[in-house]
């Protein structure tokens, strides 16, 4: 059989699996993209059609294209954002993934379970949940909390780039040394109400404060490992192996600074390029885009590739387990994505490249559906016999951190 059949049958195959055990991607963008871009108004933007001419990664001809049958929607504001305006910005976010669910029924079910999730894979639809990116999103609130998981929000990401006041994160200059006490207790209120922790963006000693407090199983919605790719965002190995005791889930990102060590000196100079012109770092609007590709022409960019996705695979099932994977794309939130990636629709070719290097069926059912859809629901589980012997907290960070910021419960 020539190399071209081989590939051709592995990605046959792949769409096969996919089609009985679709992804559970861990982190997509697309609702901040839609706040960039139009304003939150859906008759500007219709997922229903390919959206690619707009520089969007994701709509619902790609989603089923991809194989992908479960979403967190990142319900993500940056970290510039403080205080009433992050929860405001927050709520718009949740507010604009229901209205998508709503507008197109027939492919996406609002899902609040691992229940939902496997009727509407049972159902042909891809089941929409919710992830806030960032504990700043709650505004040292654990009411607040509470609010945005009665509204649907299933994991929380304790901090995005920057440290908020009870949480070091990854990407900035240590301030309380990981968790602080309220900080603690924003773990364990998250736990009581079924609302996963998220230890993507957070510090490694912010990851191993959480795994030490927490009595459900965590998540890295969107890191890849630290291993192959030596970045503050991944997951180191010590981390990775703890999750075999935690029971939780490390999912893999796709984003090329966080996965090929080259792409990480290139990144930040376009990064640095984008500021010259008056731009945020993480802008992906048209005109953002067009500042990154002039650059890009002028300074050609190391290629990722689904090989290197797979390497850090490869990895972290080996230092994790493969019940401890999946999968975590980040699209609609990074500019730049690996050759056989560019979006949603490429789901496949990651799974074929896996087959080719020996996957089993089985480990695949894990890596895509099976593992995230087992983690919440032993979420659930731990929120179901915590809540029965334990009420909401109402502590506050000025009691437990003394910080005198007089924000409430």
């Amino acid at each position: 059989m020539s190399a071209v059949s081989g590939t051709d049958a592995a990605l046959a195959r792949a769409r096969e699996l996919l089609a009985d055990h679709p992804v559970v991607d861990g982190h997509n963008d697309l609702p901040w993209a839609l706040r960039q871009q139009v304003r939150y108004d859906l008759d500007r933007c219709d997922i229903a059609v390919d959206q690619s001419g707009a520089g969007l990664h994701t709509d619902l001809p790609r989603l089923r294209a991809g194989g992908v049958g479960a979403q967190f929607w990142s319900v993500f504001v940056r970290a510039d954002m403080a205080g009433d305006e992050a929860v405001s910005a927050t709520l718009e976010q949740i507010d604009v993934v229901r209205r998508l669910a709503e507008r197109h029924p027939a492919d996406l079910r609002l899902a609040f379970t691992a229940d939902d999730m496997e009727a509407a894979r049972a159902e042909g639809r891809i089941a929409s949940l919710m992830g806030a990116e960032g504990g700043h999103s709650i505004n040292c609130s654990l009411a607040t909390l509470r609010a945005l998981h009665r509204l649907g929000v299933r994991y929380m990401t304790l901090t995005h780039n920057d440290n908020i006041p009870w949480a070091d994160s990854a990407t900035d200059v240590p301030a309380v040394g990981g968790l602080t006490r309220f900080g603690e207790e924003v773990v364990r209120e998250m736990n009581r109400v079924g609302m996963l922790v998220d230890l993507s963006h957070v510090a490694d000693d912010t990851m191993r404060d959480a795994l030490r407090v927490t009595e459900a199983p965590v998540i890295f919605s969107h890191s890849s490992a630290r291993g192959v790719c030596d970045h503050p965002r991944n997951v180191p190995d010590d981390v990775l192996g703890s999750l075999a005791v935690n029971g939780g889930l490390a999912m893999a990102t796709f984003v090329p600074k966080f996965i090929l060590p080259e792409a990480g000196a290139w990144t930040l100079a376009a990064d640095e390029n984008m500021r010259a012109h008056g731009l945020h770092a993480l802008d992906t609007t048209p005109e953002a885009m067009a500042v990154h590709h002039a650059f890009e022409e002028a300074n050609p960019r190391p290629r990722a590739t689904t090989a290197t996705v797979a390497d850090h695979l490869d990895h972290m099932r080996e230092v994790a387990g493969v019940d401890h994977i999946g999968l975590g794309g980040d699209f609609d939130g990074t500019a730049f994505t690996p050759d056989g990636l560019s979006d949603v629709s490429g789901y496949p070719n990651l799974i074929a490249e896996l087959l080719r290097r020996g996957w089993s069926d089985a480990d695949l059912a894990k890596l895509t559906w099976q593992n995230a859809v087992r983690v919440l629901r032993a979420a659930e589980d731990v929120a179901r016999e915590l809540s029965a012997t334990r009420g909401p907290s109402i502590a506050t960070i000025d009691q437990l951190d003394g910080t005198g910021t007089g924000t409430g419960a």
